[in-house]
């Protein structure tokens, strides 16, 4: 039984009375009767909140005139001179009215991105970390490519991209790509999932021995003064490490949704 931190804690005192009766429902009995609403849950609901707080405090000051540092990095995210934003990525893949995309494929890298930052705060984790959330970030990702493919061509027009562009072929084709397809979701799901696992674990796991190395070597006095300072500078290279692997993950979150949106609203051959 995992251990509540203490976002869980609150969110379960607002909200676990009404978690257990839906859940009761539902016939589902929570691991922690306690805490119905677990930490990976509590830290989304968290991580939403704070999204909203973040944006309507930016919405209002946004300036075209005089843009702030804070605007201009969240600019970045849609457009850069890299061209790796999702408005670059969007109108390179799907060029004449990708702009119709760009909000709903923003708001799931954004998500993500955040979601994958939250546990450099220290005592909150990452929900990105549990596989359930990665999952139904790519269940959102699949059902959204299909939905603009099914809007773009009709049922029956994105129903041939999965027939292939030799008719004779149609039998064998489809069933690979309904196999394609699906496997989408596993791969967005483990690459995230196993990623930032792997990156908090080891985040975690060496800043506790760099803080037991610092205590030991802070107890044995001033002849080593100089030596347990290092151990206070080391921590920083993890940081930029669980940093870059976030932004990383939440980069190939963002990329992936675009090629997919690009292949469901192209023209069948």
């Amino acid at each position: 039984m995992e251990h509540p931190i203490w976002v869980t804690v609150v969110v379960n005192r607002l909200f676990g009375k009404l978690a257990a009766a839906l859940l009761a429902a539902l016939h589902i009995a929570p691991s922690n009767p306690e805490y119905p609403i677990p930490n990976h849950v509590s830290m989304e609901l968290f991580v939403f909140f704070l999204s909203i707080i973040f944006f309507l405090w930016l919405k209002a000051r946004i300036s075209a005139a005089h843009p702030g540092g804070t605007q201009q990095c969240m600019e970045m995210l849609l457009t850069n001179p890299m061209n790796v934003g999702v408005r670059d990525l969007l109108e390179e893949s799907v060029g004449h009215g990708y702009e119709k995309y760009v909000p709903m494929l923003g708001s799931i890298g954004i998500f993500v991105l955040f979601n994958n930052l939250i546990s450099l705060v220290p005592t909150l984790e990452s929900p990105t970390a549990q596989v359930s959330v990665p999952l139904g970030c790519a269940i959102v990702v699949f059902l959204y490519y299909n939905y603009t493919g099914i809007t773009k061509h009709g049922p029956l027009g994105h129903g041939n991209h999965f027939l292939g562009p030799v008719l004779a072929m149609s039998p064998l084709m489809l069933p690979i790509e309904i196999i394609s397809h699906s496997a989408r979701l596993l791969s967005l799901t483990v690459r995230l999932w196993v990623n930032m696992l792997v990156s908090e674990l080891l985040y975690g796991i060496f800043l506790g021995l760099l803080i037991e190395l610092y205590l030991f070597l802070a107890r044995l006095g001033a002849p080593l003064k100089v030596a347990f300072i290092l151990p206070l500078f080391l921590p920083i290279i993890f940081i930029a490490l669980h940093i870059f692997v976030a932004i990383l993950q939440a980069f190939v979150f963002t990329i992936l949704p675009v090629i997919y949106v690009s292949g469901a609203v192209e023209e069948a051959h």
